[in-house]
């Protein structure tokens, strides 16, 4: 039998509960960025700092900085919602590496995205990419999943994934707010390639399989 390619090399099983010190991470970030508030500067991500100060980790620390207590507690809310399956189903090991990668390439995409539409005041915050990815994630693991939306309408995990894209690709596109639309859609095509690339499976077959009767 030939061995996988190294990228596709599974790691030995394993669940220690990486979701939940994730979360106390961006809790402590989000407090110590309320005592030490020009710290939010140096950990978000903004193309003039990254080009001009050489500030890289911004790529990886900009996931764990937040705007608010609002924002935190939402993107905190689908961290744990859909991040503890996610961990269980594929472990911790594996959680780790898929949270930070996509994070961090959403953040990449950005930040291309950013310097090529000259958007350079933007300082891009929040775990929101990656969250948005592990939703991604929880819809293929469990394709069967329901998912009530505001606690009341019932809609299976793709379809939510699926509502969500066209969401964020319309306010991409049409809304002025500062949420950072594109950035969500990055976090759902990174997941995405992941499956494909690293996983070896395709989340599209897997959920037209699974709902083609």
């Amino acid at each position: 039998m030939n061995n996988p390619p190294f990228f596709r090399r599974p790691f030995n099983y394993a669940y220690f509960h990486v979701t939940f010190c994730l979360i106390l991470i961006n809790a402590i970030v989000y407090f110590l960025c309320k005592f030490i508030p020009d710290l939010v500067y140096y950990l978000s991500m903004n193309v003039v700092y990254v080009i001009r100060y050489k500030m890289f980790w911004q790529f990886v620390t900009y996931m764990f900085v937040h705007g608010g207590a609002r924002h935190l507690l939402l993107n905190m809310l689908g961290l744990f919602f859909f991040g503890v399956g996610v961990e269980r189903a594929i472990g911790s090991k594996e959680f780790i590496l898929f949270y930070f990668t996509t994070g961090i390439l959403s953040a990449v995409l950005s930040f291309v995205l950013y310097y090529f539409t000259g958007s350079y005041g933007v300082f891009l915050l929040g775990a929101s990419g990656a969250v948005y990815a592990v939703l991604f994630a929880y819809a293929v693991c469990y394709p069967r999943s329901i998912i009530y939306l505001w606690w009341v309408i019932p809609i299976p995990a793709p379809v939510m994934v699926l509502i969500f894209a066209i969401i964020e690709i319309v306010s991409g596109f049409f809304s002025t707010s500062n949420v950072a639309h594109f950035t969500h859609l990055f976090g759902f095509l990174i997941a995405l390639l992941y499956f494909i690339i690293r996983m070896g499976v395709n989340p599209l077959k897997i959920w037209k399989n699974t709902y083609k009767d």
